[in-house]
């Protein structure tokens, strides 16, 4: 094969390239995104989001990784505005894992999430039933898939995410959300951030690694991954499956790696916040907890493996008192649900959930080994 050569000199060569590697970063820079700042409130993350035209604010929408609605009625009163179309389709499901629970009409309107970015016809469930803790109103960042069965009439049927919408309007270019929090220190924190489009690298350090989604059914369905744990260098929990879940404050492992924790930190289990507790000899005498996930491993430092103690009160904890934020799933290990990375485990590590790939990914932020417990 003869090669022949259409350029008349090097030179030509060289701008060739130098104007395709400028087209590439042209385009990166036109990547389209949206961020949407979110606030911890102590135990799990909220978003302010306008619905209808002009917007009704619903101020305490909670982003649930659990699910994959999105519903308002139980925390803020729906107020159809011209945006607002009744498809009188019976909707229903559970929320936070399968903790809660909501049946109600599916509408279509206009939701703002910042003031550059804004759904048209956006699915929400309006609720007319509910239950769950504090009657907030869900954002499920979860799978499409976990909307099968949700429209009564019409089981087999899906409904579109918040991540879908944006994508398939063209608002971004990639179906993926990336969710950052630093550890709070008080009852509302504003520092959070959802990122629709793109991973924010403002927002964490190194590089994102990444890991399929599991194969194993009831996992898959969610945010599921593999992994296994340890405690300094005793496996607790080995190679298994479990999913990953903002809606969840705690770190949930099954029972067999539970009591191989309490037994190695030397903990005691305390009937009023039904945590484990330790003394501050104990505490400093922590071992890191390791994740391994992936290929990567992501490790808990002591300070991260308890819970705010100035948040004490929220889980009904004495002043001062040093309250471990492992707890059981009173299940046994093989169950097809042996953990739930939740809250406390994601406001230590910058998450992607990216819908197209099927991939969960982590990297460490800025706070991932902060003392601020």
């Amino acid at each position: 094969m003869t090669r022949k050569s259409k350029f008349s000199n090097s030179t030509n060569l060289v701008q060739r390239d130098e104007a395709r590697a400028a087209a590439f970063m042209d385009y990166r820079t036109h990547i389209r995104h949206a961020y949407v700042p979110i606030e911890n409130d102590g135990y799990d993350y909220i978003v302010s989001v306008g619905i209808g035209d002009p917007p009704t604010t619903c101020k305490f929408i909670d982003v649930d990784s659990g699910s994959a609605n999105t519903w308002v009625g139980a925390g803020t009163e729906y107020e159809p505005t011209d945006t607002s179309f009744n498809t009188e389709k019976r909707v229903g499901g559970t929320y936070d894992s399968g903790s809660g629970f909501f049946e109600g009409i599916l509408w279509t309107d206009t939701f703002t999430l910042t003031d550059d970015f804004t759904i048209t016809e956006m699915p929400i469930g309006v609720a007319s039933e509910w239950s769950g803790i504090d009657d907030d109103d869900i954002l499920g960042i979860g799978p499409t898939r976990l909307t099968l069965s949700t429209l009564r009439e019409f089981p087999e049927e899906t409904i579109p995410t918040v991540t879908d919408c944006l994508w398939k309007q063209g608002t971004i270019d990639q179906p993926l959300v990336g969710m950052f929090f630093q550890p709070a220190t008080r009852d509302t924190n504003d520092d959070g951030e959802l990122s629709f489009g793109e991973p924010n690298p403002a927002m964490y350090i190194g590089n994102i690694a990444y890991t399929h989604i599991t194969t194993i059914p009831l996992p898959s369905r969610y945010w599921g991954i593999d992994q296994r744990i340890t405690y300094g260098t005793t496996e607790i929990l080995r190679s298994t499956v479990g999913i990953v879940d903002s809606g969840c404050t705690f770190l949930l492992i099954v029972s067999d790696a539970f009591d191989s924790y309490k037994a190695a930190t030397g903990a005691e289990f305390d009937p009023e916040t039904r945590l484990l507790t330790v003394t501050l000899e104990q505490y400093d005498a922590l071992r890191p907890l390791v994740f391994h996930i992936g290929g990567e491993t992501f490790g808990l430092s002591p300070n991260a493996q308890i819970w705010p103690r100035s948040l004490n009160s929220l889980v009904n904890g004495v002043d001062g008192a040093i309250y471990l934020v492992v707890k059981s799933l009173d299940t046994h290990f093989g169950s097809g649900l042996d953990f739930m990375n939740g809250y406390v485990f994601l406001e230590r590590f910058y998450t992607v959930l990216d819908t197209r790939r099927s991939l969960v990914g982590f990297a460490k932020t800025l706070f991932t080994d902060v003392t601020t417990n």
